[in-house]
């Protein structure tokens, strides 16, 4: 057994979190993109996915694994895979590793692996869904990014990867190589169109479905798409989009995730751009539909992510808006040594969306954790952003530029449930820097 194994054999590394406000999925100052739902025999579900660590270059030389069983509960598994540093376990290059994804057949997990600068691809092994994952083998055959693996009811497994255009091949039975006589283009021509990268694949009854990054709108990948097919080789028919995170960032790029069942309820998992990058992205849920006839409706961006709509007098890390418009955007807090982030850069005119509060209770004020450079409000308005104004606080200039101070202000009488928008007006450019907020 190697170093790599003893240690985290020996010593869980990981990371548990209450994530009440549902989206994102992982913690403050944790970055995990592009990512794959699944849920496993014990009934858990795991997410595997690639880690920003800079805005300089695309992920990192790491993986770390999330996993939870009710969806509210996450934990963290920290470098369950590496290509590079102490836990490294590829030894044929000291590259990157873009998004992966993971299978399982005869008591073994698989997570498939890529790299982009010498375009390959790889597999290693586990006996455990967290890893840790070792001996990292190259897939011949396989020279582009983004694996997806789906193993069929009759155990034969299939291999999905590319860019630009998507490529499907038969795994041989050892799950560690592709049958490179087998390789064909699955989707058809709209699929094709639309399609960027990020494969991921899943079998609904009698049906395959192929979910990609794609770039169908916006000149940019900003969508989920999806195509269906009777045969896992296809060809697969485009039908449409299942998300869209445009808004979610000024600087937002791609998007990348799949699909995943746990518990009777279909959700897809994506991931929203942070600090006004294309990078820095963080994983989130939501729940969709499979309509009778085999399509996916499209949904919007929340808060709440898979759980209901949240109380409206709980407090809320105002970075768990569900979509930002003007020049706000989501970073880390350079003036704590706990990892926080918070809406910064905020200007007038600018606004930021929650979706969806549930006002049960009599709630008649509101309270307001920010730093502004001058004085400035924030209005509170229901379901648009010139709907129903309920409040307005003011806010005074903060006098020391890293200092936070409470601004409170009384609401009008609300009931139900409600997307907030709480939209911004300034004297002089003010910016402001929001932490938290909460009704009462």
């Amino acid at each position: 057994m190697n170093r790599y194994f003893t240690f985290l054999s020996a010593i869980a590394l990981f990371l548990t979190f209450t994530s009440w406000a549902q989206n994102p999925i992982v913690p403050a100052g944790m970055y995990i993109a592009d990512p794959e739902a699944h849920v496993w025999q014990d009934g858990k579900i795991y997410v595997y996915g690639s880690r920003d660590e800079s805005d300089d270059f695309w992920c990192s030389y790491k993986h770390h694994v999330l996993f939870s069983d009710n969806l509210q509960d996450w934990n963290v598994i920290e470098n369950s895979f590496a290509s590079k540093g102490e836990f490294d376990q590829v030894d044929y290059h000291d590259q990157l590793l873009f998004a992966p994804d993971c299978a399982y057949k005869n008591g073994t997990y698989y997570l498939y692996y890529c790299s982009p600068k010498t375009l390959c691809e790889g597999v290693a092994r586990s006996k455990s869904p967290l890893g840790p994952f070792s001996a990292g083998k190259e897939i011949i055959g396989a020279n582009q990014i983004d694996p997806a693996v789906l193993v069929d009811d009759d155990g034969q497994a299939y291999y999905y990867w590319g860019q630009g255009k998507p490529k499907v091949a038969k795994l041989k039975a050892n799950m560690t190589e592709i049958d490179s006589s087998t390789i064909t283009l699955p989707l058809d021509e709209a699929g094709n169109k639309a399609f960027h990268e990020g494969s991921s694949i899943r079998k609904i009854g009698d049906w395959y479905y192929f979910v990609c990054a794609d770039d169908s709108r916006e000149n940019r990948p900003t969508c989920l798409g999806y195509a269906t097919s009777k045969n896992p080789m296809g060809p697969f028919e485009y039908k449409g989009v299942i998300i869209d995170n445009i808004g979610c960032d000024p600087a937002v790029w791609n998007n990348h995730g799949s699909i995943e069942k746990f518990k009777d309820q279909w959700y897809v998992f994506y991931h929203r751009s942070t600090h006004n990058s294309q990078k820095f992205r963080k994983a989130c849920i939501e729940p969709i539909k499979i309509n009778k006839d085999g399509t996916i409706d499209e949904v919007e961006m929340t808060t709440q992510g898979a759980g209901k709509a949240l109380a409206a007098g709980d407090l809320m890390q105002a970075e768990r808006a569900c979509l930002l418009s003007g020049k706000v955007f989501i970073d880390e807090s350079k003036s704590n040594d706990i990892p926080n982030e918070e809406l910064t850069n905020i200007a007038e005119g600018d606004y930021a969306v929650y979706k969806y509060l549930n006002f049960e209770k009599q709630l008649k004020n509101f309270r307001i954790k920010t730093n502004v450079s001058n004085n400035g409000l924030v209005e509170l308005r229901l379901d648009e952003p010139d709907g129903t104004l309920i409040g307005s606080c003011n806010l005074s200039k903060t006098m020391n530029k890293t200092a936070f101070q409470i601004s409170n202000c009384e609401i009008e009488s609300v009931k139900g449930k409600h997307a907030l928008y709480l939209v911004f007006k300034g004297e002089n450019n003010s910016f402001f820097t929001i932490d938290w907020f909460q009704f009462y």
